[in-house]
């Protein structure tokens, strides 16, 4: 039998309710919101109705569940309100049900172009993800700049790995080569050696995450080596981060 969870309050809890946060997530504007928010940024309720495809009137309404939920939070700047994500475990729920979900038919050349550039390099909350986050980890191992594991995630070995969720059966490090590399790159490193990952659902292999991860695709795109899709997560490489990831890293973006 489950325990009995008990509030502050003195109010008595029973397990969890995962059939009121599905209700949240059936509706489809609801469920874009949350994608164009997977990215860590916040966005104002006009960007996010345009990309669920609904009237601002009725995005209010959409936000309001959201907020209710706790699977957004609302920042004021000013007369305006901006929403994003309310924590990096809602980017991960989206991650895991993203790598659950059938695909979305395309019905558009937008459409298609839009679901290439999510499998090729996207964010996963606020560490790279996809084509780019899994051969960027793969390049710190080969370089000796990670050590611990070889970056490949085998479903038959698997103890606790899942796709879409936080690594946990492999213990990566932080190298003493590594710490020099990226702290030349100026990337600001965690006290930890340490090494965070998850496993990609798309790539079906290890990327980088945790405070590390965080810490290098921030530098990315300070440098300008990456960039933002306006509205959701995909990111572009430019010409001078191909070749800065090569000449720095040995990332070779496809």
């Amino acid at each position: 039998m489950s325990a009995v969870r008990t509030t502050v309050d003195g109010r008595m809890l029973g397990d969890a309710d995962v059939a009121a946060l599905a209700s949240v997530l059936s509706e489809p504007a609801r469920a874009r919101v949350l994608l164009a928010l997977a990215d860590g940024r916040a966005l104002p309720a006009s960007v996010l109705a345009a990309e669920a495809g609904v009237a601002p009137s009725t995005m209010s309404g959409h936000l309001a569940r959201l907020l209710h939920a706790g699977l957004v939070r609302v920042e004021p700047q000013g007369r305006h309100r901006y929403y994003r994500l309310a924590g990096p475990d809602v980017g991960e729920l989206i991650e895991a049900l993203a790598r659950l979900s059938p695909p979305a038919p395309v019905r558009s050349l937008r459409q298609g172009t839009r679901a290439q550039q999510l499998r090729s390099a996207r964010t996963c909350y606020d560490h790279l993800a996809g084509g780019l986050g899994v051969a960027l980890f793969s390049a710190l191992l080969e370089r000796g700049l990670v050590r611990g594991g070889d970056g490949r995630h085998d479903p038959a070995r698997a103890v606790e790995d899942r796709l879409s969720a936080r690594g946990r059966d492999i213990d990566y490090r932080l190298t003493d080569s590594g710490r020099r590399t990226l702290a030349t790159l100026g990337v600001r490193l965690p006290a930890s050696d340490r090494v965070r990952y998850c496993v990609d659902w798309s790539e079906q292999d290890h990327h980088l995450s945790g405070e590390l991860g965080s810490a290098l695709t921030q530098r990315l795109f300070e440098l300008g080596w990456i960039r933002r899709a306006r509205t959701h997560r995909a990111v572009s490489v430019s010409d001078a981060g191909r070749s800065g990831l090569l000449e720095s890293l040995g990332v070779r973006v496809r």
